[in-house]
């Protein structure tokens, strides 16, 4: 087979006019970055009245560290519905800087399964998470600007302060740092900190509006910090909206580009689904319902952290529909891990640790029942994967009542996809759809976090210190506690213990702080060591990653 490079030099690809045309979209609706980028205004589109497409939301069984091709299933189930006559779109998140040069690599799927331009994408795309990131940093720098003119007695308490600065890099040293040193002329010296991109409120925020004024009202909602007597102070209070929303201003526009076999995909946003709520941007979603007929999307992680979101946030905010049914991704190397097999033995055949690992399969199987939504299993076929193996899945997932299907999308495209999805079409067409949310938003918070801890983690218990119990009583105290919550944990775990592998038992799940995120409208909720600043891995992708002297660039996968 050739390497993913090689795969998408040989396809072909498209002027971006084509695509756009495929989903009914003139030139002037397109707002050109080169030959195959574009940016699409939405208003223009859905000004012209929303038909609904059916949605597709794509979740996965916990992974192990080099993920599981949630991605590449998602793109490759658009290509099949496609070779099916249906008319399908894919709407994916943004690959961040920080994983493509950590521990990931690349984020635009694999092997026949890809959206291109891989490499532009991956990389500085059209700028959206760049803009992201200033705008983020104009606002710390409004923030230390009003503490540097106004000293200890103006609208900000320095010790106070909740907004720290972000970048889209991998950089553990930046988690803790000072500012402000030096005297009077450099500022308010005072302790800060750096988050990953993906991890910041505006990210969530740019996610999650509906449009240019929806996102100028989030923006000015943003808590920044308390004054002198303790009172919450936001974005609003130093005037700095406007200016944040003029630099998001273009990145709004949901971006276009293709897949190998020519499927229109909109890629816009990117928060991380362990730190933040893990989904695509509303607009793009919206935008390519109201173009096709099936979207596909996907949601980070598993279904205990990116699906969950999914439903309990994204949904809730009304503007896209509980999902007509998910794709829930294992594969063969997933269940072997969690069957207790070390990474070094993981492509050897292990029937027993298949059967063992099932259990966190299980888990997740249950979780999407208990939000009603129709799901097929989808065993992502690796090449070390054997016939008595994936058999073994197929029987166990069989026993507990669930639709499965074998995808080989990687190895074969959109062929490879077409008894996923022609098993997703039964799953539409025959099984009910009973969509719950999980909780009400009138119970208190300390209450919607018991129900995701226990119902979809698994867990017996939460246990807190009684100063962030306090902290979650202030913030309902503030009139922020009929708001959903947005659970910061590892991915490797149904637990907040990465270690924890299979379907964890009797666990007490550790609540180690919790902040307010009022203007992307939910409380986040941070368990066991859970960082929003990620560090780099032993040896980082960015190691193998080189461009040659005819600009060609290698390592980037």
């Amino acid at each position: 087979m050739l390497d993913e490079k090689e795969i998408a030099e040989n396809a072909g690809i498209k002027p971006i006019e084509e695509i756009a045309e495929k989903l009914g979209l003139d030139l002037d609706s397109l707002e050109k970055f080169g030959k195959y980028k574009a940016k699409i205004s939405p208003e223009r589109v859905l000004a012209e009245g929303e038909k609904r497409g059916k949605l597709i939301m794509a979740t996965a069984m916990s992974p192990t560290p080099a993920g599981e091709g949630k991605t590449t299933t998602s793109i490759g189930l658009a290509d099949a519905m496609n070779r099916l006559g249906k008319k399908t779109t894919v709407a994916l998140r943004e690959p961040s800087l920080g994983p493509v040069f950590g521990m990931k690599g690349g984020a635009t799927g694999g092997g026949y399964a890809q959206v291109v331009p891989s490499e532009e994408i991956n990389l500085h795309f059209t700028g959206d998470i760049h803009a992201i990131t200033a705008a983020h940093n104009l606002l710390a720098a409004m923030v230390d600007n009003r503490l540097h003119f106004d000293g200890s007695c103006g609208l900000l308490d320095c010790r106070r302060i909740t907004w720290k600065r972000v970048m889209d890099m991998d950089d553990r040293v930046l988690r803790e740092i000072v500012v402000g040193i030096g005297g009077p002329l450099r500022g308010i010296a005072r302790e800060t900190g750096f988050d990953i991109t993906a991890a910041s409120e505006i990210m969530a925020i740019f996610c999650l509006s509906e449009g240019l004024s929806d996102l100028k009202e989030r923006l000015g909602n943003i808590l920044i910090g308390y004054s002198p007597d303790r009172q919450p102070v936001f974005a609003r209070s130093i005037n700095a909206q406007g200016a944040m929303a003029a630099l998001l201003k273009d990145a709004l526009k949901p971006n276009l580009v293709q897949t190998l076999e020519g499927t229109p995909a909109l890629i816009h946003g990117g928060p991380f689904a362990n730190i933040a709520h893990g989904t695509n941007s509303i607009l793009a979603t919206r935008l390519a319902l109201s173009l096709s007929d099936f979207v596909i999307t996907e949601s980070g992680f598993g279904s205990d952290l990116g699906a969950e979101k999914f439903f309990d946030i994204v949904v809730r905010t009304g503007h896209v529909p509980p999902p007509d049914a998910c794709v829930l991704v294992a594969t063969i190397r997933a269940l072997k891990f969690h069957g207790g097999v070390k990474l070094e033995d993981i492509d050897q055949e292990n029937l027993e640790a298949v059967e063992k690992g099932f259990e966190n399969l299980e888990k997740h199987m249950e979780n999407m029942r208990t939000f009603g939504v129709p799901f097929v299993v989808a065993v992502n076929r690796f090449p070390s994967d054997t016939p008595a193996e994936i058999e073994k899945v197929k029987i166990l997932c069989q026993d507990k009542k669930a639709r499965v299907a074998l995808s080989e999308v990687y190895s074969r495209g959109g062929e490879g996809g077409e008894e996923l999805a022609n098993e997703i079409l039964k799953a539409i067409d025959e099984d009910k759809n009973t969509f719950q949310f999980l909780y009400e938003l009138d119970v208190p918070l300390i209450d919607k976090i018991e129900a995701v801890a226990k119902k979809i983690y698994g867990a017996s218990n939460i246990a807190m210190e009684g100063k962030i119990r306090r902290k979650i009583r202030r913030i309902e105290k503030r009139g922020f506690g009929n708001l959903p919550v947005c659970i910061a944990k590892t991915q490797y775990s149904l637990s907040d213990d990465d270690e924890a592998l299979g379907r964890p038992r009797d666990f007490t799940l550790i609540v180690t702080d919790a902040s307010l995120s009022a203007g992307a409208g939910f409380v986040v909720v941070y368990c066991g060591d859970i960082m929003t600043m990620p560090g780099l891995p032993k040896t980082p992708s960015a190691e193998k990653i080189d461009i040659a002297e005819d600009n060609k660039i290698t390592g980037l996968s």
